[in-house]
């Protein structure tokens, strides 16, 4: 009620001014909550592609106007590698999601350590939404389902090979530039499908396989090192190449080696000629991209805007 003296409004009784510092209180803490998730001033990132799914390689760009002397971050539990790209003048690096990796928001953690020795955070939160995969089906020998003893044994050999291979991780970046396709050839099955060989389910299909004939020369995806080059069971003659910040790739079911565990390999130079060994059901090409121990879409890696 207005003063009945003077017609004024009433000076706010206690509870409304409790009320009206509550709200207050709290859109204070709110943008807060807001600000502490902006990035630091003079600091910007960018991530590729924009829309994220389970299964995809996630490119990442840095920009800042302070002089950095070192970035790293963290996704999904596994370490990001980030090098400076004088060209673009940002730092970039490499991250996947697993195919395993649930629809929601998960955070993106990354430390920069600038040239005066001070430490600046930021966090951002990655919204990963569901691949669409496909099913399949396909006929294979006996052997590449049911194994005999000395078969199973020979697996294992190569199981242990694999491990040890894969354990090697490398911050350092050898990749430069895009990534390019190994062959240019129609892609006969992609990554993500469900497979069920002579009626069983045996996983999913982890890479690309390219309907190439045999003897086809095969082209490493980007610079890197050699880190396996031999016959395994189920991927026949096999090449891994290593592009460092933890990212593999290999090519599979090749009919004949052109290169040596150890060497390096520049962006399309001829690894291999394309074949049918190990479980294949006829010569194809299979590519597969792996990034600390998990395997990616080689796809989107292939469409990846890279410095």
């Amino acid at each position: 009620m207005p003063c009945p003296r003077h017609g004024c409004a009433p000076f706010p009784t206690p509870t409304i001014l409790s009320r009206q510092f509550s709200l207050l209180f709290t859109f204070i803490l709110l943008c807060s909550q807001l600000w502490a998730g902006d990035a630091p001033k003079g600091v910007s990132l960018k991530w590729e592609p924009i829309r994220l799914v389970n299964g995809s390689p996630v490119l990442l760009k840095l920009a800042s106007v302070r002089l950095l002397k070192s970035v790293s971050g963290n996704l999904l539990d596994h370490d990001v590698f980030f090098s400076f790209d004088a060209r673009s003048n940002t730092w970039v690096g490499l991250a996947g999601i697993s195919l395993e990796t649930r629809p929601g928001s998960y955070p993106l953690k990354i430390k920069c350590e600038t040239k005066n020795g001070e430490t600046v955070s930021l966090e951002r939160s990655l919204t990963v939404h569901a691949g669409k995969y496909l099913k399949i089906k396909a006929t294979v020998p006996k052997q590449f389902i049911e194994p005999t003893p000395e078969q199973q044994h020979e697996i294992s050999e190569d199981q242990a090979l694999k491990k040890q291979v894969f354990a090697h991780v490398s911050d350092e970046r050898e990749w430069s530039g895009r990534f390019l396709a190994p062959v240019s050839a129609r892609i006969s099955d992609v990554f993500g499908t469900t497979r069920t060989f002579n009626g069983k389910e045996e996983g999913v299909h982890q890479g690309l396989d390219y309907a190439v004939p045999q003897g086809t020369p095969v082209a490493a995806l980007n610079r890197g090192t050699v880190l396996l080059a031999k016959p395994l069971f189920f991927e026949g003659t096999c090449v891994i190449v290593d592009h460092g910040q933890g990212l593999l790739s290999l090519y599979m079911h090749l009919s004949e080696l052109k290169v040596k565990e150890g060497d390096p390999v520049t962006k399309g130079q001829i690894v291999g000629l394309s074949g049918g060994t190990g479980r294949a059901t006829g010569p194809h090409l299979h590519v597969a991209v792996r990034w600390e121990g998990i395997y990616l879409n080689p796809a989107t890696l292939l469409s990846l805007q890279l410095p």
